[in-house]
């Protein structure tokens, strides 16, 4: 509420984000289904959703290429890590970023994802790993790690499994995670010896099978969630071809 007569403040508004031609291309040839309400993409593995380092447009930054004039762009309602391919889901417009992020705290989303694991299948092939996690920082990098249910950072964590197929020294397996912690699905496997092959960070292999696994070899599969306009939606994102390629090669497939 202002005083009377005095001048109100102009709202702050986002800059916008100029892309190149070739940049707008790329951002909409990811685009897997869209209507008034919401934008899903396919994300490669190697974009940042949000907050990357360096002189490349995240993929939030990249969204202005669907901004309509003097309009927002549209609004992610959810992150992969960098490397992590697969769905990903954007808001249009405000009324259904409100929606859905009120729908995802309630977790009303279902995510499923696949993902190549080492050295075999887990023991038992199905089940749940429900282990709690805290957030640990190393100079400018954030970890996540198994932790005791009592410690003081402790946060909830569960994930669903089921093993898909299994070769000698590697297995492909869907995962279900019912709570979003950071870096969840990658911390509980490697958890249970199973880590993801191509992660680095939490002890994958960098060849499997005598084959290469340069990346994290996670896909998000499929998003089911609540329709802002009604009704459940199912979205489906294809294995990129380098999972693929890998996952025929290992004879996972």
């Amino acid at each position: 509420m202002t005083r009377k007569g005095a001048a109100r403040r102009p709202e702050k508004t986002e800059p916008t984000v100029q892309l190149t031609p070739d940049e707008i291309a790329f951002v909409r040839s990811l685009v897997i289904y869209e209507d008034p309400d919401i934008l899903a993409l396919n994300k490669p593995s190697g974009l940042s959703s949000q907050g990357g380092r360096g002189q490349v447009h995240t993929l939030d930054e990249l969204l202005w290429a669907f901004a309509k004039p003097g309009k927002a762009r549209p609004r992610l309602i959810h992150r992969l890590d960098r490397d992590t391919s697969g769905v990903i889901l954007t808001a249009r417009t405000q009324p259904a970023a409100s929606f859905l992020g009120k729908a995802m705290m309630a977790r009303r989303f279902s995510k499923t994802y696949q993902a190549i694991v080492t050295p075999g299948a887990p023991q038992p092939k199905g089940g749940v790993i429900d282990v709690p996690l805290r957030r640990e920082e190393q100079g400018r990098e954030a970890y996540m790690r198994v932790c005791a249910p009592d410690h003081p950072d402790a946060e909830s964590a569960r994930s669903r499994y089921r093993t898909l197929a299994e070769a000698p020294g590697a297995a492909l397996l869907e995962l279900d995670p019912e709570t979003g912690r950071m870096h969840q699905l990658r911390v509980h496997l490697a958890h249970i010896g199973r880590p993801i092959a191509g992660d680095v960070r939490y002890g994958g292999a960098l060849v499997v099978g005598g084959q290469p696994a340069p990346r994290l070899m996670l896909h998000a599969a499929a998003l089911k969630f609540p329709h802002p306009s009604g009704g459940e939606k199912r979205l489906t994102a294809p294995v990129p071809p380098d999972m693929a390629g890998l996952i025929a090669a290992l004879g996972l497939g």
